[in-house]
């Protein structure tokens, strides 16, 4: 009954949560180079978009608009994609599909953009499921990608073509970008947004790097204590206790997905508990343990302060002092959880979690189904 009252509010709050998804201020531009202003729903797409949605005011009807109709659009201060046709190489970086050819295999597509940085010259990038790519321009110059391409020799040696780093040293020379540093580059976000913002900085040009005003908070670590509801149901010595209160404490890390405007995270989560009983038909119950939560957050936002979240754990649980139901040695498998809470400011939070029951003795043939109820409450220290 617990587990179905907490799917029913989370189905209703979800239908909630997703009506009040907001519209940021952005704009695009059209073909005939006409820029609109409206508000567009911003998902922070994990790939590169071919469309958006877009209201022209808070009341307005939900209209969108494709790839064929836009040449750029963005949200102010916070992104920007511009369509360009470009030349893009889509090999394979796996090592079970990896060809023999050195050189990239071209073919032109029109694609959305995103920019990274912003100046003399910009960084782009292209991101398809397991396939990314950075391109660059310089001032007005057309978009070309940037080239990295993993091939496979005919001893089946897999060997990294580097040619980006060329096209970085010989396009975007500066008196103090030493020619060893562009040696060192990786391909990827960081070591690029890094190395574009340098260049523009040294040659005393204006730039936007949009990576920095999109940086995000991805890691909280808050303290849980929380009010356990315990009940242990067991036919040795017919023990039927029901609703015992106890005390237990957690500190939960968490790590914010980069994606879909950090809706999805994962959390691990030590947590002690303890389950002491020594009245019950002259039974002793000593049953304290340190769980480990470890699973999946979604969070549904409801303004700027406030968002739901729903959460789903594995929990794995490692008995302190050896845990007995009178001399008779407690084992536990695996359970699962599952919760629903409420956050404020990101610093303040409540939860209701629920845990499927755990089988306490069943090295012993006995039934004794422990479960536990609990009221969390969390204070984030960042």
């Amino acid at each position: 009954m617990k587990i179905k009252l907490i799917f029913l509010l989370t189905t209703i709050l979800s239908f909630n949560c997703y009506s009040q998804i907001s519209f940021e201020n952005g704009y695009y531009i059209d073909n005939n180079n006409q820029k609109i202003n409206c508000l567009i729903k911003n998902i922070d797409w994990q790939n590169n978009p071919t469309e958006f949605k877009y209201k022209l005011t808070e009341n307005s009807e939900l209209n969108n608009k494709t790839i064929k109709s836009v040449k750029e659009f963005g949200i102010h201060n916070a992104l920007k994609y511009v369509r360009s046709s470009v030349k893009i190489d889509r090999s394979s970086n796996k090592s079970d599909e990896l060809d023999n050819e050195r050189k990239a295999k071209f073919q032109e597509e029109e694609l959305f953009l995103k920019v990274l940085v912003e100046g003399k010259s910009t960084l782009y990038s292209y991101v398809d499921g397991s396939l990314t790519r950075y391109f660059y321009s310089i001032e007005k110059s057309n978009i070309e990608q940037l080239v990295f391409k993993s091939y496979i020799t005919p001893e089946y040696k897999i060997i990294v073509n580097n040619k980006f780093r060329n096209q970085l040293w010989d396009d975007l020379k500066c008196a103090d970008i030493k020619k060893n540093r562009v040696e060192k580059l990786n391909y990827k976000k960081s070591d690029l947004v890094i190395f574009f913002v340098a260049y523009n900085s040294c040659n005393n040009q204006e730039y936007i790097n949009f990576e920095e005003k999109q940086k995000k908070d991805l890691f909280n670590l808050t303290i849980r204590p929380r009010l356990n509801s315990s009940s242990l149901v067991s036919n040795y010595r017919n023990i039927n206790i029901k609703n015992e209160l106890g005390f237990g404490f957690g500190i939960e890390a968490e790590f914010i997905l980069p994606f879909n405007k950090n809706k999805w995270s994962l959390i691990i989560e030590p947590t002690y508990q303890s389950f002491i009983e020594e009245s019950t038909r002259n039974v002793i119950i000593n049953y304290s343990s340190i769980e480990l939560h470890t699973g999946v957050r979604h969070y549904f936002f409801l303004n700027d302060n406030s968002k739901i979240f729903i959460n789903a754990s594995v929990i794995y649980d490692f008995g302190l002092n050896d845990p007995q139901i009178d001399l008779l040695e407690i084992e536990t498998p695996f359970n699962m959880a599952f919760g629903l809470g409420y956050k404020h400011n990101d610093k303040f939070s409540i939860e209701l979690r629920y845990q499927t029951p755990r089988q306490l003795l069943s090295n012993f043939n006995f039934f004794a189904e422990y479960k536990t109820l609990s009221i969390i409450f969390g204070y984030s220290l960042f």
